[in-house]
């Protein structure tokens, strides 16, 4: 689907060169993930994955805030949706609400383009979990991130206690997600929440910029292939990630991009590949 025909209210989303430029858009609600930005979020992630010329994704955010997380209306909704006189067909309805908001968030994993997160100021709460099923996460000082859920009264559903652990390790995860206490963004760097942190949000912004522009340089086949990869092997024994890693290769290793990059070689040149 063209880029033009997705008609976002939630989001700017644009392409530059091979770069898509996706930026939370509800400033003046801290960027709180309401119904429709779910939705766009997960269309968002589609429109990327189905765009050749994309290459690279970044998350931002708008205003104050990089996100405050779920919009709480959400909650005043999903209890007019699920109200039921049958507390099972009640409880069903609520399952599928939320198996609907964490597809929304597996999207960005399930993307075969890298995603980055470029936090510039607080993270909250679902803002958690959409990071987290990011490729790569940046962030400025004056970012802050908060698994909030336990502060009223939630478990976290949608994929920060299933992808946490595993980035910043299971001790670190549990104190996050019982305490809600907030990480700055050195911190963050520290417990390995973050790739880097920068010193304001124009390092950022530029840092961010040259990562993924240098992403997008690499021959897209083999990037896709890496992130399946890597995300594979991380639910996965090695015995299983090799093969699988050989069976890909198997089909996807002889190919123009391979060509391309040895003869930039011998050439001497910088390869380019195509979308």
């Amino acid at each position: 689907m063209a880029l033009q025909d997705l008609n976002f209210e939630t989001l700017h989303v644009r392409l530059d060169g091979a770069l898509a430029r996706i930026e939370l858009h509800r400033p003046d609600k801290a960027n709180a993930i309401n119904a429709k930005m779910w939705r766009e979020l997960r269309e968002a992630m589609h429109w990327l994955d189905r765009t050749d010329e994309a290459r690279v994704g970044i998350i931002s955010g708008a205003g104050r805030f990089f996100t405050a997380g779920i919009d709480l209306e959400m909650l005043d909704d999903l209890r007019r949706f699920t109200r039921e006189e049958c507390r099972g067909r009640a409880g069903e309805k609520l399952r599928l609400s939320i198996l609907e908001l964490q597809d929304t968030i597996t999207a960005v994993e399930r993307c075969r383009k890298p995603v980055i997160a470029s936090v510039h100021a607080a993270c909250i709460g679902g803002g958690i979990d959409l990071i987290s099923a990011c490729d790569l996460r940046y962030c400025s000082e004056q970012a802050w991130f908060s698994v909030k859920e336990v502060d009223v009264g939630l478990v976290a559903d949608v994929g920060t206690l299933q992808r946490l652990p595993k980035l910043v390790g299971e001790g670190m995860a549990r104190e996050l997600s019982y305490t809600a206490r907030r990480v700055d963004g050195c911190e963050a760097e520290q417990i390995r929440l973050v790739n880097r942190c920068y010193a304001d949000k124009d390092a950022l912004d530029r840092a961010v910029d040259d990562i993924a522009r240098d992403i997008a340089a690499k021959s897209p086949l083999a990037i896709r292939g890496t992130k399946e990869m890597i995300t594979y092997v991380r639910d996965h024994p090695v015995a299983d990630g090799l093969n699988y890693i050989a069976t890909w290769n198997a089909a996807m290793l002889l190919s123009n991009d391979l060509d391309e990059a040895l003869a930039a070689v011998k050439e001497r040149r910088v390869a380019v590949f195509r979308d």
